[in-house]
């Protein structure tokens, strides 16, 4: 088995993280933190909107059963990559729209995938989405990770988290 790492920031990493668990091939998905400028951010450093940082999900994947192609179907199925800076309810720099590269190829696929959907006017606005290089990854704090198994009857996750899941299960092939 071969695993790669893939991360994305589309909103609230709470509802990223739960949709794309119900993958095949998806290993795990930590919740965590990437773009920004302060070292070890905590969650209310970043919900301030002042460290720089976007709630992120890694994703290891088993390239086997997954391509990274894979992941990028599912990320711009789940969110609005139109929307700057912001996500349903979630407002701020910290709900970007963002793919955080590991390698040149993952820069190149995602760039190509980009240009793809707005050559076919896949969406009525521009994608904003930025695709850039990851330099650091923080993981979020312990009570943030696989938030909504551990909270399925929270109001934000009945109501954000719980449509996205819907989306993957109807879109995608899904765990049992």
């Amino acid at each position: 088995m071969t695993t790669e790492t893939a991360t994305f920031g589309g909103g609230c990493f709470w509802c990223i993280e739960a949709a794309m668990k119900e993958l095949d091939g998806v290993e795990s998905v930590t919740s965590g933190y990437a773009g920004g400028h302060v070292e070890n951010p905590t969650y209310e450093q970043v919900c301030s909107g002042d460290t720089g940082h976007a709630e992120v999900v890694q994703v290891e994947y088993d390239t086997a059963v997954l391509g990274y192609e894979d992941l990028l179907k599912v990320f711009f199925t789940v969110h609005d990559p139109t929307q700057l800076n912001r996500q349903g309810p979630d407002v701020g720099t910290q709900y970007r729209s963002a793919i955080f590269t590991h390698d040149d190829d993952q820069q190149e696929l995602a760039e190509a995938f980009i240009a793809e959907l707005e050559a076919e006017n896949a969406y009525d606005d521009d994608i904003v989405t930025e695709v850039e290089p990851l330099e650091t990854f923080y993981e979020a704090e312990a009570y943030h990770q696989d938030y909504y198994e551990k909270n399925p009857n929270d109001t934000y996750c009945t109501f954000h988290a719980q449509p996205k899941i819907e989306k993957v299960r109807e879109k995608f092939a899904s765990k049992p």
